[in-house]
């Protein structure tokens, strides 16, 4: 049982992906999420868990459904990143879940760069067939959904005035034929962000071009909560809840689906933002103090 809490750590070695290098050679945030993610999966492998073997033979698809992360180092697009995924107590109804931690090696040796908490839904495919689920796994099955409760508010998305855009699901951002994945929500996370940055009148090439900021994320959390479906259309909204000692600012990003009538919620997602300099003596050293009038425009939208 290796993947039950109380057993041993499993190691996990890996490098971030190239596209995650977006600034100079630091790797952005939802990169060190995918690393996470990796990591889980690499103990599954170990397990002989892995999600080819588990889905060909037993019918069962796995799902990350919950990434919490904290950053704490950066992360460069050549370092060889390490760490441990330990399992845990699980704090939902279904599913496992895993306690990661990463480090990026140095010359002086490893450097803490992430500290994470995941859990991961083994469900059961509708076309699945073969061989009774793992031991392991039995106890944590979900069945597979076509559909979610909802709320009877299809038109209530954004407050009065507020932030929300739209986005069609391709196929290629889902899992097994059907259900919107994990990471595209990550990738979501970061496109909401950017957009609402630029509907506050703060748009990330504008303060890149004058004031040479950029921005930087220390804690990031996507929770699924419902199944959305290939060729559905999410409706994204997305608002600041506060800034934090004139430097940090939390969001939060909501997606809903309209299924029968019904306002379904499929996903939440939190961020913590700040800025650093992007070039220059200081860059990257510190938070940049935000002035009154863009802690104005990031919790009030539009000036």
């Amino acid at each position: 049982m290796r993947l039950s809490p109380g057993c041993p750590p499993l190691p996990y070695a890996g490098r971030p992906r190239f596209d995650g290098a977006n600034i100079s050679t630091f790797i952005g945030f939802k990169n060190f999420m995918f690393l996470a993610e990796d990591a889980v999966l690499s103990a599954f492998r170990q397990a002989g868990l892995g999600p080819q073997r588990l889905f060909e033979e037993h019918g069962i698809g796995l799902e990350v459904v919950d990434t919490s992360t904290r950053l704490v180092g950066t992360l460069h697009v050549d370092d060889a990143v390490t760490g441990t995924v330990t399992p845990v107590a699980n704090r939902h109804a279904n599913g496992l879940s895993f306690a990661v931690h990463l480090s990026a090696e140095r010359e002086g040796g490893p450097v803490p760069v992430l500290n994470g908490r995941l859990t991961v839904a083994p469900v059961t495919e509708k076309e699945g067939r073969g061989a009774p689920p793992p031991a392991e796994l039995a106890a944590h099955l979900v069945p597979e959904t076509t559909s979610a409760p909802g709320v009877a508010e299809p038109a209530a998305w954004a407050a009065p005035g507020g932030f929300e855009w739209q986005w069609n699901i391709p196929y290629y951002a889902c899992h097994y034929y059907t259900r919107l994945q994990s990471n595209a929500y990550v990738r979501l996370l970061e496109e909401t962000v950017d957009r609402y940055l630029e509907w506050a009148g703060l748009p990330i090439t504008g303060l890149l071009a004058t004031r040479d900021w950029i921005p930087v994320v220390s804690r990031a959390r996507v929770q699924m909560i419902a199944d959305a479906f290939m060729g559905e259309t999410l409706h994204v909204t997305f608002t600041v809840d506060d800034v934090l000692k004139d430097t940090l600012f939390t969001g939060r990003m909501d997606c809903y689906v309209v299924r029968d009538g019904q306002r379904i919620h499929t996903a939440t997602a939190t961020i913590m933002h700040g800025y650093v300099m992007a070039r220059g003596d200081n860059a990257f050293d510190e938070i940049i103090t935000l002035d009154a009038d863009t802690q104005a425009q990031l919790l009030g939208g539009r000036p």
